[in-house]
């Protein structure tokens, strides 16, 4: 490990993806949007294209959220370091599954979920500026069945209400998955191996 860890801006507001960037030493500060990570600015649009496949989605929301906060690093007048933004998104039967709207859905896509394998993507993309670099990380998870119990009892914990396919792998909905193939940090929100990759490879980063 590096004495001197990287500093950088973090284009997230997930306490998840903060504590994975402090579990491998780097250096950040939150660089906040207007209307939050997923929020209003009208240039972080993350409706999806039409036929737009998941992979092609999730990377570009990637960069562009990369995008957006270099921009605010320079309208700003802040230090020029790089920022690291990230998605993720579930895709299941071939559609894209972000957060839930409301508990209705949190409890539509759970029971969607139930008994059956999804994968979980998550895209990361650095900018400093003059470069911009993206990796993604793609996961299979199965989940056991759940009974409606099961599903009603973890929408009213709250737990799935900001969370990509209505669950936190970190947090209660741990004892619903059978199997996971991939990256246990990707499906939390932030892959490692890729993010300590970017960081090394193409901004000279040493972790």
């Amino acid at each position: 490990m590096s004495s001197n860890p990287p500093r950088i801006y973090l284009a997230s507001t997930s306490p998840r993806r903060r504590e994975l960037l402090r579990q491998i030493g780097v250096h950040f500060e939150v660089l906040t949007f207007r209307g939050g990570e997923r929020g209003d600015d009208a240039d972080v649009d993350e409706t999806p294209l039409p036929n737009e496949a998941v992979e092609h989605y999730v990377e570009r929301v990637a960069l562009t959220k990369a995008e957006a906060g270099w921009r605010r690093v320079h309208w700003r007048k802040l230090p020029r370091r790089p920022v690291l933004a990230a998605d993720t998104t579930l895709e299941l039967d071939g559609e894209i599954i972000g957060k839930p709207r409301d508990m209705a859905d949190a409890r539509a896509i759970l029971g969607r979920l139930s008994g059956r394998s999804h994968r979980v993507l998550t895209a990361i993309a650095i900018s400093d500026g003059t470069h911009i670099r993206s990796s993604l990380s793609v996961s299979d998870v199965r989940f056991r069945i759940l009974s409606e119990d099961d599903i009603r009892h973890y929408v009213l914990s709250g737990e799935p209400m900001d969370k990509a396919g209505a669950y936190g792998i970190q947090g209660k909905a741990a004892i619903f998955i059978e199997e996971i193939r991939g990256s246990y940090s990707s499906i939390m929100g932030l892959p490692l191996f890729e993010t300590a990759q970017l960081l090394e490879d193409g901004f000279g980063y040493a972790l």
